[in-house]
């Protein structure tokens, strides 16, 4: 199946580069490019991509509220956002508002591509050194966030330790693997956690993780 692509950045050479780099891999499809949130919003209606890379300061319309709207749409797509160190509350406002996940703007190829993947897939997109350097940036500058250690506080021992692996970004076949249990013990561990935590999915669990000081 190709993945139906909507690449967002305000600035073209970053557009470009992306749109570029993106259509030169197969089962990717890039439909179609936005260099503010409301054009982003406006062409993932049309066009319906699969997955919005979403830059998060842009003019008239920035990435968060862009990412809130394209996921209140009636088919919406899954959406990631592209981001720097610097960005951590916006970030973090993102994943809140409905995206899958974040990759570093100077990341690899290899992890761009992997990420889209992921997130087509329904799954968690965190680049390690990404949210390495936004959650010890987090938890340098404010301490453990009373409420997410309280939430974590109300796992097993047995959840936490799937909590620690999720933020390690691990999938439900490596849990399985490290804990010596199968698949669907592991998934139903995962189910659990994100009820427990009351969280939408693994991303704003791991967001959990490392905000509460867990991890």
């Amino acid at each position: 199946m190709t993945i139906r692509v909507l690449v967002t950045d305000d600035q073209p050479l970053i557009r470009e580069a992306l749109a570029a780099l993106l259509a030169a891999v197969d089962g990717i499809e890039v439909v179609g490019s936005a260099a503010d949130g409301a054009s982003a919003v406006r062409l993932a209606r049309s066009l319906e991509p699969d997955v919005v890379l979403m830059d998060i300061r842009m003019p008239v319309m920035d990435g968060v509220e862009a990412t809130r709207q394209v996921r209140a749409l009636s088919r919406p797509p899954a959406v990631v956002v592209l981001t720097t160190f610097d960005l951590d509350e916006y970030v973090l406002a993102a994943v809140r508002a409905g995206a899958s996940g974040f990759l570093l703007k100077d990341g690899d190829a290899d992890d761009l591509v992997a990420g889209i993947r992921s997130a087509a897939a329904g799954d968690a997109v965190l680049a390690p050194r990404a949210a390495r350097g936004l959650m010890d940036h987090v938890a340098g500058r404010s301490g453990p966030d009373p409420e997410a250690a309280a939430a974590v506080a109300r796992l097993t021992d047995r959840e936490r330790e799937v909590l620690v692996h999720l933020a390690h970004g691990m999938t439900n076949i490596e849990i399985a693997r490290v804990l010596v249990v199968s698949e669907a013990t592991a998934k139903t561990h995962v189910s659990n956690v994100l009820a427990k935590l009351q969280v939408r999915d693994r991303t704003q669990a791991v967001i959990v993780a490392y905000t509460s000081g867990l991890v």
